[in-house]
């Protein structure tokens, strides 16, 4: 717990051993301050911003958000929920691809989806151009959908 003032974006956010835990960006109010974890993720993206000037993001062209399984397939897959798509963007590679308004995307790359949050961490540069394997549900069936994603811009 620390004071956050006017002034203070940018300064060290250490705990009571002196560790570097974040940087404070931010003052959201009256005793409430914002900070950018130190953690593998930012350390990462520094790292990044360092050697090529800027971070380069995958893009897929869905909109969705968790969405829970059913008790029979969260058994079957091992997992509570996936991310549901809302929406598909016109023209996107998720477009191109197939996905559909309701389908529900539970792995990329055999690596499990539960959540968006998951999803944008697989959409790094490594993903953009590469042929990724979405495992999806679609109505009562499980298919897999081949999408290539683009260079986020």
């Amino acid at each position: 717990d620390a004071a956050l003032n006017p002034g203070n974006s940018g300064g060290a956010l250490v705990d009571s051993r002196g560790r570097l835990v974040g940087v404070n960006t931010a003052l959201a109010g009256m005793g409430l301050g914002l900070a950018v974890p130190v953690n593998s993720t930012t350390l990462e993206i520094v790292g990044t911003l360092i050697r090529d000037g800027r971070v380069r993001r995958a893009y897929l062209g869905v909109v969705g958000g968790g969405r829970p399984l059913s008790p029979r397939r969260a058994t079957e897959l091992g997992q509570p929920t996936g991310v549901g798509v809302i929406e598909v963007a016109a023209g996107s590679p998720a477009e191109k691809a197939g996905l559909r308004p309701t389908d529900t995307i539970v792995a990329l790359d055999g690596t499990r989806i539960e959540d968006a949050g998951d999803l944008q961490r697989l959409m790094g540069s490594d993903a953009i151009g590469r042929t990724v394997t979405l495992r999806v549900l679609r109505g009562e069936g499980v298919i897999e959908v081949a999408v290539v994603p683009v260079e986020l811009s």
